[in-house]
């Protein structure tokens, strides 16, 4: 049976059309891809996410332990910053690419992606058990009682205020939602539960994400419509987040990325933090990682980046029912593999959505 998310009467509702989507059913598109895609690019859409993963580390040795199971280098997060990382295996494969925030001196919250929070809490717990310093660490799995979603396009931060008045008491010190900067997280409350919100997204569009127990989630996802509403806001799917996403060139587990293919293979070696000891998957990608690494340069702004990809057809994406990757199999090169990605599209992950 297919999981539902706390949102699925909302999409029912407002004509979702519903399909499979890594074991869960999930929205594809509302009017149509196009029409939400652009909604994204020229207003605001909001998207339902709460099938992916949520991941609480926290405790004296939480930062070592991250360290050595991440790429990238959690030392460098102020509280209330996030950073884009993978977690690879011994051989350098990537079990998953996530995002990870520093809620507190002590505490993480690490974003996975639905169709691997099996595998990753395993390998967590396993990568903890064999960790000297455990005593100092604990992992609470969250997904199962967790939500979010998330509100990107440019007018998104016309209005986020309106939805999440504060005040602001936790992660980066804030007065106003709106007043987050790029990568950054604070804590605010609703209905007397605990509710994040971070300026990041995976659109390539300024925008915000929010997390909070799934029993709020319904209250959230109409606070923002109602306040949305006038600025253009609309529902969005699926296939409008493949598109938003393979137009910046951002790269999705399971096809740029899998346990095969290293971060370095992939044109992420701007995320592999060479500088902070070991860490699991070091030791095979080191040699070629160190010698082939740059940092992309020469893009100063940041602005999304337009890649040349092609908006996908409703048809295409499946309309009919058909798996989102087939329309993407039939238009988006391996663009991972290739050099140019890696200068242009890693630029993009690390300027408009990702931070090393």
């Amino acid at each position: 049976m297919l999981k539902r998310t706390p949102l699925f009467a909302s999409h029912q509702e407002m004509g979702g059309k519903l399909i499979e989507f890594g074991g869960w059913e999930m929205p594809v598109q509302y009017t149509s891809i196009t029409d939400e895609h652009l909604a994204v690019r020229q207003a605001a859409g909001i998207f339902d996410i709460s099938h992916m993963g949520e991941v609480f580390i926290q405790g004296p040795e939480a930062e070592a332990f991250l360290n050595q199971t991440l790429t990238n280098d959690a030392r460098k997060l102020p509280v209330g910053g996030g950073q884009y990382t993978l977690m690879c295996n011994e051989l350098g494969g990537v079990i998953d690419d996530l995002y990870a925030y520093r809620l507190g001196l002590a505490e993480y919250l690490l974003i996975i992606n639905a169709s691997r929070i099996t595998e990753d809490v395993s390998w967590l717990e396993g990568r903890l058990a064999q960790f000297t310093g455990r005593a100092g660490v604990t992992l609470r799995n969250a997904s199962d009682v967790t939500a979010a979603v998330a509100i990107q396009g440019p007018r998104v931060a016309e209005f986020i205020d309106a939805c999440f008045p504060g005040p602001f008491a936790g992660g980066t010190p804030v007065l106003r939602a709106a007043d987050l900067r790029k990568n950054q997280v604070a804590r605010t409350s609703l209905s007397g539960a605990e509710v994040w919100i971070s300026r990041t997204g995976y659109t390539g569009e300024d925008g915000f994400e929010v997390v909070s127990p799934a029993e709020v989630i319904v209250e959230i996802w109409g606070r923002i419509f109602e306040a949305g509403l006038p600025y253009g806001l609309k529902p969005a799917g699926l296939g409008a987040r493949d598109t938003l996403r393979t137009e910046v060139c951002y790269p999705l587990y399971g096809h740029e990325l899998d346990d095969h293919t290293t971060p370095i293979e992939a044109g992420l070696g701007f995320f592999v933090s060479w500088d902070k000891g070991d860490f699991t998957g070091r030791p095979i990608l080191a040699p070629k990682g160190q010698r082939d690494h740059q940092t992309p340069g020469g893009l100063q702004d940041d602005r999304p980046l337009r890649a040349a990809a092609a908006t996908l057809s409703d048809l295409e994406f499946g309309a009919a029912g058909g798996s989102p990757r087939r329309g993407r199999q039939r238009h988006a090169k391996p663009f991972a593999r290739h050099r140019h990605w890696h200068g242009l599209c890693a630029h993009g992950l690390g300027q408009s959505f990702h931070t090393a």
